[in-house]
């Protein structure tokens, strides 16, 4: 059925704003009846049918991680409130099997939300050759393997499923500024987004071996032509190994095969559904639809794999809701087809389950389903 996008923005923020004032009314006064169950978002709103639900919103360790025994009924008596280790600058996220790697950008580390385990950790906060100094893109491989694309030292990092530092590819010689990594789910290749400068022509994606960490081709040059790129973000990896790169200075999604031999590219500036204005991160999920974050819209948009619009979900907003971003920036769908997405400025991941999934399904939903 056509979607009106219009009534998604509409119907997000009515039913957002009915949610705030169900709890507001809560916080107020206490009652004896039973409080009334908040509107559950849904994406598109009715009539049309719903694909994506609003599941929850993790802003620190305390969401993850159980509850001490006895706690709620001790600050019950003493007042205090439960605490946790907050996300300070959030940017990129990658999901594997219920584990969420955010990389925050101030703290210079990776933070771990464990969800299935009901466990928080860090990853690169020690010294030496393991230690991160501002991590930016992240990809975990099928082995579990965490891929850490950092800035300032220009060089990928690699961590096994335990955290241990196993590995640096690439260096000065390599990269003016990286952006991003990808790794395919193989873990034999590495894509990495360099995305240059207003004075370099560096803009391009640089190949690695994931094990050795030869270097097997580039993809792209600076430009505005087929295959070309203007300060490129982020890579995703498709269906049959496509590849999408977001082109962020050409407004664009360019589109490659496996061996980077140029297929077609969609989007393009402008205001409308179907258009960027400054697009960031991008993922594919397991039917090849391609999600890629506006932060200037305040959204994610969804294609099929050729680029046609599908949905979009978020608004931007000054105030923190459920689908209110100021400043969105990582995405990432998981094995089940749930969706994460990060806002930089409301500190915070927000979860998205398909529809036709149910809650206690899933990675994070055998996680809910705990004693």
């Amino acid at each position: 059925m056509p979607m009106n996008p219009s009534s998604v923005f509409a119907t997000a923020r009515r039913a957002a704003g009915a949610a705030l004032l169900a709890v507001l009314a809560g916080c107020a006064a206490v009652s004896e009846a039973p409080a009334p169950r908040a509107p559950v978002l849904v994406f598109p709103p009715p009539p049309d049918e719903p694909r994506f639900v609003f599941e929850r919103a993790i802003y620190s360790s305390a969401d993850v991680v159980p509850d001490e025994a006895g706690a709620n009924l001790r600050r019950l008596v003493t007042g205090e409130r439960r605490t946790g280790e907050a996300l300070v600058k959030p940017y990129a996220i990658a999901v594997f099997q219920g584990r969420i790697y955010v990389s925050d950008t101030v703290a210079r580390y990776v933070r771990v939300f464990d969800v299935p385990a009901g466990r928080y950790f860090r990853i690169g906060d020690e010294d030496g050759q393991g230690g991160l100094i501002k991590p930016i893109g992240l990809d975990v491989d099928a082995a579990g393997n965490l891929y850490v694309a950092d800035i300032t030292q220009r060089a990928i990092l690699v961590y096994g499923p335990d955290g241990k530092f196993l590995r640096k590819l690439g260096g000065d010689k390599w990269f003016q500024r990286l952006s991003s990594v990808t790794v395919d789910p193989e873990g034999r290749r590495v894509y990495a987004v360099d995305i240059g400068g207003v004075s370099s022509d560096q803009h391009m994606v640089r190949v690695f071996d994931a094990v050795s960490g030869a270097h097997v081709m580039d993809i792209g040059k600076r430009g505005s032509g087929p295959g070309e790129f203007n300060l490129p973000r982020d890579l995703a990896i498709g269906r049959d190994g496509r590849l999408y790169v977001v082109d962020g200075g050409n407004f664009r999604v360019v589109v490659f095969d496996r061996e980077g031999r140029y297929l077609q590219s969609f989007g393009s500036v402008g205001k409308q559904y179907g258009q960027f204005a400054r697009p960031k991160e991008i993922a594919v999920d397991r039917d090849g639809n391609v999600y890629v974050v506006d932060t200037a819209f305040g959204n994610f948009q969804i294609f099929n794999p050729d680029g046609e619009l599908l949905l979009f979900v978020g608004d931007r907003a000054e105030r923190d809701a459920p689908a209110r971003y100021m400043l969105p920036s990582g995405i990432a769908v998981d094995e089940d087809g749930r969706v994460y997405v990060v806002d930089q400025w409301f500190r915070k991941i927000e979860v998205y389950r398909p529809a036709a999934l149910k809650a206690e399904d899933g990675f994070l939903g055998r996680a809910a389903k705990k004693p």
